[in-house]
């Protein structure tokens, strides 16, 4: 649990997805939330030291990763993932007090938001212009500071009340079971194992050859170490080479994960640690309760066998 006066940066401004899913973490919402422009920026931040923590999304359930968060995190700055949270989206077309479905000419939000809700757009609101914004909440923002009755914004029901909207349409995406993954980053510590944990790494190839991503997940296999992601990505050095971005599951500290990150960083021309964090998930709190109970017992069996030792 962070301190109560600690500080977090996160994609703003207000009222966007990426503070409804802080203010549901009861120590990050009594923190002093710092809302800034772009992904891009709140990495920069923390990265700075500007500010000690940030929030920023990761992955969608739609539309996949969220480029400027994990190449920031693959190339920019070298921060660690402190915890994942998984939030339900639903998105809903908001206007100003007045305007109708029949007067809109033109929509804006996050392009991800936008990807989103293609099918709705297209349906309901046919050859109306699409504008991209630097976040959901902005496009409310933009939307609600203008004159603009032919104007609409795809956001977070939260930015509707705070930017004067009114909701047209409610749960306008294209999939209802929509959700995104969202991170805390800081910039050197990693958390204690929990017993129910998740390490994300960047695996960079010496050269493209057959076999070489089998050599990697080989790694990962000869330990029974599940895999939950596994995403190549541009390193941005030319045309056709790729690196791999992996989730698996454990932590840095547990001797297993340690060996395999060993091995493959003796192996590879580089590996990057992301971080090592409590996994998310409905069940979480309860398998990283289990698991500290069957560590205890564990650990009692085995100072039992140590005091056999003559």
């Amino acid at each position: 649990m962070i301190p109560p006066a600690t500080s977090v940066a996160y994609l703003g401004p207000a009222a966007t997805f990426s503070q409804e899913a802080l203010l549901t973490q009861a120590d990050l919402a009594r923190a002093d939330l710092q809302p800034l422009g772009s992904i891009t920026a709140v990495l920069d931040a923390v990265a700075r030291g500007d500010a000690p923590l940030g929030f920023v999304p990761i992955e969608n359930g739609i539309e996949g990763t969220v480029s400027a968060t994990i190449d920031g995190l693959i190339h920019d700055v070298d921060l660690h993932i402190q915890r994942e949270v998984v939030m339900d989206i639903h998105l809903h077309l908001m206007v100003r007090p007045g305007t109708t479905l029949a007067d809109i000419r033109y929509v804006s939000s996050y392009p991800h938001a936008l990807a989103q809700c293609q099918k709705f757009v297209a349906e309901t609101l046919p050859g109306v212009e699409e504008r991209a914004a630097n976040s959901t909440a902005d496009a409310a923002r933009l939307l609600g500071e203008s004159d603009a009755h032919e104007g609409a914004a795809i956001a977070p029901r939260l930015a509707a009340e705070r930017y004067g909207l009114a909701i047209v349409v409610e749960d306008v995406e294209d999939h209802p079971e929509n959700q995104t993954r969202f991170v805390l980053v800081a910039r050197s510590t990693v958390p204690k194992p929990t017993g129910h944990d998740k390490t994300s790494i960047v695996c960079f190839q010496r050269a493209d050859h057959p076999g070489s991503l089998h050599g990697i997940l080989g790694q990962f296999a000869a330990r029974n170490i599940n895999l939950t992601k596994l995403e190549s990505r541009p390193t941005k050095q030319g045309l056709g080479d790729y690196c791999f971005v992996i989730d698996l599951t454990g932590h840095v500290g547990d001797e297993v994960v340690a060996d395999c990150l060993r091995d493959l960083h003796a192996s590879l021309a580089g590996v990057k640690f992301l971080g090592s964090y409590p996994a998310a998930g409905e069940h979480g709190a309860e398998q990283r309760r289990q698991a500290d109970v069957a560590w205890q017992a564990a650990d009692d069996w085995l100072r039992g066998l140590r005091g056999c030792i003559e």
